[in-house]
């Protein structure tokens, strides 16, 4: 039965954050169950695609520049060409070798940028196309039937420094709209970092409406007082009227509802 499986503690299994008995425990009944051992696979896959480092660029393209310096350097002798002509012309023999030598530092130089600048290129859309994959894996994660693997693809938002608004918006969905208590608490959470934005405003607001659950009730009353969101005030007084709303939430409200009116 669902209830049996030990989903939830996947996650922390494979991050190292059970004790010894809690470990003896999870891996026993691993031995036994076919599904969990299939979702702890699933889940090592995801993370292993997560671990991937963006690789360097390899030596190859220093020798290959290095070899393009050296041609440089023999076409640049074949052009001056010293001559055995009377001292008196001496000053002009050092001005061409100072000349040989300028435009050598010149292409060293143009080469040096001009690489530099490829390499950037390609980490930058190395970069780019790791970015692309790991939205795509979160994203669908979110959608998964599982709340919990819905948790493991919430909590890949510490994976990007700037989520982008198809990010933000997939986490408002799972906000309004999960099922599930743990993976909306989750999206408030990750949400929580980003209240500059107006989605996510809009979003805490809506979602005080019509949630249920008392703790993310708080959470998002908190919240939506800390950034000072004066549009909270009204679903605020709409909660306090409700007679299901439960006592405790009352008395928050009427506490920080003055602060935004």
């Amino acid at each position: 039965m669902e209830k049996n499986h030990v989903f939830h503690q996947i996650p922390d299994y494979l991050d190292g954050n059970l004790n010894k008995s809690a470990v003896a425990e999870f891996e026993k009944h691993l031995e036994q169950c076919a599904d969990c051992q299939k979702e702890l696979e699933e889940m090592k896959t995801f993370f292993n695609v997560f671990e991937e480092e963006v690789p360097t660029p390899s030596d190859r393209l220093k020798a290959k520049f290095e070899s393009t310096l050296e041609q440089q350097k023999l076409n640049q002798g074949k052009v001056v060409q010293l001559e055995s002509k009377p001292s008196s012309n001496w000053t002009g023999n050092i001005l061409k070798i100072a000349a040989s030598i300028a435009l050598l530092v010149a292409a060293f130089q143009m080469g040096s940028l001009f690489q530099q600048r490829k390499v950037n290129e390609d980490i930058a859309q190395l970069q780019d196309e790791t970015n692309q994959m790991k939205q795509t894996t979160m994203l669908s994660l979110m959608e998964n039937q599982s709340a919990s693997k819905r948790i493991q693809g919430v909590n890949y938002i510490e994976e990007f420094e700037q989520p982008d608004e198809a990010i933000i918006q997939a986490l408002a969905n799972r906000l309004l709209y999960d099922e599930n208590d743990n993976v909306r608490m989750t999206a408030f959470e990750a949400l929580v970092n980003f209240t500059s934005s107006e989605i996510v405003k809009t979003t805490f607001i809506e979602a005080l409406e019509q949630e249920q659950n008392p703790s993310i009730q708080v959470a998002i009353i908190q919240a939506l007082v800390q950034i000072q969101e004066k549009k909270a005030a009204e679903p605020m007084k709409k909660l306090l009227e409700k007679e299901d709303t439960q006592p405790f939430i009352k008395d928050q409200i009427k506490a920080v509802l003055p602060s935004l009116t």
